[in-house]
């Protein structure tokens, strides 16, 4: 269903409390942003198909009134779209504390290099340029609840700690000091996968494959200044436990605390 009109962009309310993430087979909830009906219309087709819930906005507005009534548990979010952009949009709900941490699927007409880059450095998750393929879409949306949704293998409610950090696998939490750090789920996986291997570089088409689920070739084929935006903006939430990420240059990077052996 389309949402209604409303004159002015409300802000998701912070009182709103993020509901219990579903399986990914428990009908997950879906907002597609788009402001053509047609293409709209197809994405929702396509995502029902699949057992999705969707809700579709063809507005910022739209959007942002969707999400301040109930959180979904993913977003596909055109970057053009009349009065609020996507851009903002994106912003907005990455600013929020209940909404920070909601996967976001942005689809552009933009191909340029640096237009995908600047919706990656804004928080997005994974991009689709248009013209896309429908089934990529799906694969695409399946492939992000996937990492956000199921557990880490074998975490057996474990944790990984270094120095004042803590990362819960089991609640998908992060603890800095005893103070909650709130992680996108991408980031959320690139810290853990460091951290798994701490004191070992990986390479960022190694970061590429394992985070963001792509198989080699894809991984190859992508720019992996993707990698570098992320690490950009997971540094900077991690205050100065974020120097630790160590930039192996030419190469990748590593978590390395310091004082331990590498």
């Amino acid at each position: 269903m389309s949402t209604a009109s409303h004159p002015t962009a409300p802000r998701p309310a912070s009182a709103v409390s993020s509901p219990p993430r579903p399986s990914i087979r428990a009908a997950a909830r879906v907002l597609v942003v788009e402001d053509e009906p047609d293409i709209a219309a197809l994405i929702a087709y396509q995502l029902t198909r699949e057992g999705y819930r969707v809700e579709t906005a063809h507005s910022g507005v739209d959007a942002l009134a969707a999400v301040a009534r109930e959180i979904p548990d993913l977003v596909v979010l055109d970057r053009m779209l009349p009065g609020i952009s996507g851009d903002e949009v994106l912003q907005s709900l990455r600013k929020d504390p209940v909404t920070r941490s909601i996967p976001i699927l942005i689809l552009t007409a933009k191909r340029e290099q640096e237009e995908r880059i600047r919706g990656l450095e804004l928080g997005a998750d994974d991009y689709l340029t248009k013209p896309f393929s429908p089934r990529e879409l799906v694969l695409r949306v399946q492939a992000i609840l996937r990492r956000v949704q199921e557990p880490a293998p074998e975490s057996g409610g474990r944790s990984l700690r270094a120095g004042p950090l803590t990362v819960d696998l089991s609640s998908h939490r992060v603890l800095l000091d005893g103070e909650e750090i709130h992680l996108t789920p991408t980031e959320f996986r690139l810290l853990e996968r460091l951290l798994e291997r701490r004191g070992r570089t990986q390479s960022r088409k190694q970061l590429l494959e394992r985070v963001w689920s792509l198989d080699a070739q894809v991984a190859q084929r992508l720019q992996t200044r993707t990698v570098d935006m992320h690490i950009r903006r997971l540094r900077a939430k991690l205050g100065p436990v974020g120097e630790w990420i160590e930039t192996v240059r030419g190469f990748g990077y590593r978590f390395r605390v310091p004082g331990e052996e590498v």
